[in-house]
């Protein structure tokens, strides 16, 4: 499917989303049916000393995404995936759910599949930690561990090593009739903070957000919440990405899903005060494609500037 193809999916998807400024309610009086009933719904929380001892100016609002029962934000993402497929009748109570995972997504699919009546089966490379394999098979995940290639350092996942995982997860999927939960493909990557993450932002700040501020990985979060700044805002909310100037030579984004807004990758250390100087821009940039090697959502691409 061609970039187009997939932003217009994505595009259709959200426009047929019902209730989707719905805040589940954080340390509700109720008692939850499942620790699934507990993701989202964290607190946000001023910065106030931080921002005086820095000599800095104006407010800076941190969300407690740890609060989650999985300890992350991916969470959120575990549950929109799996909700999602529930709702369109993917997958039903029962069915396995396979991911190449044995991080913070890993962990939440077990929470959600547990919590839904679905087996969650985590691919990952015997060159992850021990006790990674570990945490996934108490919180009820099964675990299948990929031998290294040669000349991998145990201990040291390498390129290889992920292109193994992943045909061993493939063949998983094909052989089982299983789910894949691909945070990488899947819409709900980024429908999880559209729908849940943004509007709390902007319910518990009464909507007082200027601007903006992330790191990527997959970058769903950046891209939910992004665009519901943008759109509840008008366009006045400014969105920012920061990369440690280390990790990314000027790397910028072509944010896809608001129309093609190029955003750019900002040194670690002096970004966090001169964000003003850099401005979330809607004017797309004509780049060549040249930074393929960092996985990211279909929604947008990775591209260097020139």
């Amino acid at each position: 499917m061609s970039g187009t193809a997939r932003v217009a999916r994505v595009v259709a998807w959200r426009k047929t989303l019902t209730g989707r400024c719905t805040i589940r309610q954080f340390r509700s009086s109720r008692v939850s049916a499942s620790a699934a009933d507990t993701i989202g719904g964290t607190p946000l929380v001023n910065c106030s000393r931080l921002i005086q001892k820095s000599n800095l100016c104006g407010t800076l609002l941190l969300k407690l995404e740890f609060l989650n029962p999985g300890l992350s934000k991916k969470d959120r993402v575990a549950l929109q995936m799996v909700d999602d497929a529930l709702a369109r009748g993917v997958i039903s109570a029962g069915d396995t759910v396979v991911e190449l995972t044995s991080g913070n997504t890993g962990t939440g699919l077990a929470i959600v599949c547990a919590s839904r009546g679905l087996h969650f089966v985590a691919v990952m490379s015997q060159g992850n930690s021990v006790e990674r394999a570990q945490m996934m098979r108490a919180l009820g995940a099964e675990v299948i561990l990929v031998p290294q290639c040669s000349g991998s350092l145990p201990g040291h996942v390498s390129g290889d090593d992920l292109a193994r995982v992943e045909r061993v997860c493939c063949e998983v999927v094909e052989e089982r009739g299983a789910f894949r939960a691909d945070q990488f493909q899947l819409d709900g990557s980024v429908g999880a903070h559209y729908n849940h993450t943004g509007p709390e932002f902007w319910q518990q700040s009464s909507g007082t957000i200027d601007a903006f501020v992330d790191f990527t990985g997959s970058a769903g979060t950046f891209v939910g919440c992004a665009t519901y700044f943008k759109e509840v805002s008008g366009g006045s909310v400014q969105c920012f990405v920061v990369e440690p100037e280390e990790a990314v030579s000027q790397v910028s984004i072509e944010y896809a899903v608001t129309g093609g807004a190029s955003l750019h990758a900002m040194p670690s250390s002096p970004a966090m005060t001169s964000l003003g100087r850099r401005p979330y821009s809607h004017q797309r940039q004509d780049s060549t494609h040249t930074n393929t090697a960092r996985p990211t959502l279909t929604q947008f691409k990775a591209v260097a500037t020139a």
